[in-house]
């Protein structure tokens, strides 16, 4: 449904749709960086556009899907020339994300992401069910137009619907966690000297273990653990970017940990990591939030009793309680 404010005016909201596309189609060339081709299909691992749209819409609003469509359309016009198959993928990458969007509201979806039922419905909602319709319609046209054998759509299916999960698992909790990131206004102060100290030990520990012929890739998850338990999602969120960034790479090139790996072994191990230390991030980050809320409420309840106890009997709300009655 179209806001009332959105019709009333027009040019801002077809700038927005605009900006959205470019952002669309930029977030795109970036993916298809790191890309391989599965059963004829070229797919990525991690398919960022999914986490734009569906930030955008639950930012924004549904009214900006013409944004999702026509970046999708300006992705596939830079790549080939486009048929009834880019017709297919056009409707499955905006329907995907708007019916996420709205099976998020319905489940009572906060984009604070501070409960830890957020973080499940991302998850199971917004990722793996929603991403279903993505990979149905992209895949199912190109089998219709003789692009894709038959023999070959699921694994088409299932490579284009784990390279759309993940795109929402690791892009949209970014986006979300970004909102609410502030720069210190005079000096450097202590939380954002950890800040600093995180993202470097996060780049230099994904190296170390993305580069190594040892199976080292567990060493990435200490450092997700710190960054949700210190900074929730605002710092949890950078860190399975840089990791899944430099994994990703790793795996395409079948060097380090998936060095001598065929193609479909080094694509399950890298999706079952990235997987792995998305929902890690996210739920975690969610629990700590949410339980930090609780502790504020409680101590804003104690404040306040403390304040009516003052009140009726000064000076008793200081006093040691329970009360010491001596030695028994």
């Amino acid at each position: 449904m179209v806001r009332p404010e959105v019709l009333r005016r027009p040019a801002p909201a077809i700038l927005t749709i605009l900006v959205l596309a470019a952002v669309y189609w930029a977030s795109a060339r970036i993916g298809l960086l790191d890309q391989v081709v599965i059963a004829g299909t070229v797919v990525t691992p991690l398919w960022p556009p999914t986490g734009i749209a569906l930030s955008s819409l639950l930012l924004l609003g549904l009214w900006t899907w013409p944004g999702i469509a026509l970046g999708t359309a300006l992705v596939i016009a830079t790549l080939t020339r486009p048929d009834l198959a880019a017709l297919g993928v056009i409707a499955g990458n905006t329907l995907a994300p708007v019916c996420s969007c709205l099976m998020l509201r319905r489940a009572g979806f906060r984009v604070e992401l501070d409960r830890l039922r957020d973080g499940v419905a991302l998850v199971v909602l917004g990722a793996f069910t929603g991403m279903v319709i993505s990979a149905t319609l992209g895949s199912g046209t190109q089998v219709l137009t003789d692009q894709l054998p038959p023999e070959d759509f699921w694994r088409a299916w299932a490579a284009w619907w784990v390279g759309d999960a993940m795109g929402i698992l690791v892009i949209t909790p970014l986006v979300l966690a970004l909102r609410h990131i502030r720069r210190p206004q005079y000096v450097l102060t202590a939380r954002w000297a950890e800040a600093a100290a995180l993202m470097a030990a996060s780049v230099v520990v994904s190296l170390v273990a993305v580069k190594s012929d040892i199976s080292l890739l567990f060493l990435v998850f200490p450092m997700i653990v710190w960054a949700a338990l210190r900074f929730q999602l605002a710092g949890a969120a950078p860190c399975v970017l840089i990791m899944s960034v430099l994994a990703i790479s790793s795996a395409i090139s079948r060097s380090g940990p998936f060095r001598g790996r065929s193609l479909l072994s080094a694509m399950i191990n890298l999706q079952a990591l990235n997987a792995s230390a998305a929902l890690t991030a996210l739920l975690l980050s969610a629990v700590v939030t949410e339980q930090n809320a609780v502790r504020r409420k409680i101590e804003l309840a104690c404040r306040e009793l403390a304040e009516v106890v003052d009140r009726l009997a000064p000076g008793e709300s200081r006093r040691r309680w329970p009360p010491d009655d001596g030695p028994r």
